[in-house]
């Protein structure tokens, strides 16, 4: 029984896709215990509505398309990154997480499940990171987007090697394909949250929004 065991465990050892399909799957738990944590009310349950309609709308009107997907947009990830801002990086989790279910159905470019994991709804979760950072918007900002870089850069070595031009690592073709458009997102991101009155937004909304239950 023990030798079996042991097979077994080689044999995931030695398969990159299962590791990551186990990985993915403890992340997701992981966060959805975590969004257990919130107490939703119909007034936030309105403005993530909001904030999701808002996200496929700039996400629709882009910039740049790339051919293996990802996409420069105005500002796309912007209303999930105030989400987790206003309520939380829970609050964001399940934010971003819908809409990875969303941008799946919207604009999808399957490879493989595992892929599926690692591109739509753990990427766009880790924007729910900017909520550690809720008085400093632009470093929040920052940390969320290259929380979704690392998912998209890990899915690329794994499952977009043969992509790569020869001469050229996996990993150096995932870092260079997916910054070619993260970077630009990320600059948009920024530019746009500097203008808006971000402080007064979150005053406003946070006088109204519901408390976060603490883990007994």
């Amino acid at each position: 029984m023990n030798g079996s065991l042991l097979n077994n465990l080689s044999t995931i050892a030695a398969s990159p896709t299962t590791l990551l399909a186990l990985g993915g799957v403890i992340l997701l738990v992981i966060a959805l215990l975590r969004m257990k944590k919130v107490t939703f009310n119909a007034r936030m349950m309105a403005y993530i509505g909001l904030a999701l309609a808002l996200a496929v709308i700039l996400h629709t009107l882009r910039l740049y398309h790339m051919p293996q997907g990802g996409s420069i947009t105005f500002g796309g990830m912007i209303p999930i990154l105030l989400i987790a801002f206003f309520y939380g990086p829970e609050a964001g989790f399940l934010t971003g997480f819908l809409f990875g279910l969303i941008n799946l159905i919207h604009d999808p470019y399957i490879f493989h499940p595992v892929q599926v994991l690692f591109d739509y709804p753990l990427p766009y979760m880790a924007l729910g990171l900017a909520g550690y950072f809720r008085d400093r918007y632009l470093v929040g900002s920052v940390v969320a987007i290259i929380g979704r870089f690392i998912f998209h850069y890990i899915a690329g070595i794994v499952f977009f090697a043969s992509y790569a031009p020869p001469g050229i690592s996996p990993y150096l073709y995932s870092f260079l394909f997916n910054a070619s458009y993260l970077s630009v997102e990320c600059i948009v991101c920024v530019v746009i949250m500097n203008m808006l009155p971000v402080e007064r937004m979150g005053a406003a909304v946070r006088r109204q929004a519901p408390k976060i239950s603490k883990s007994k």
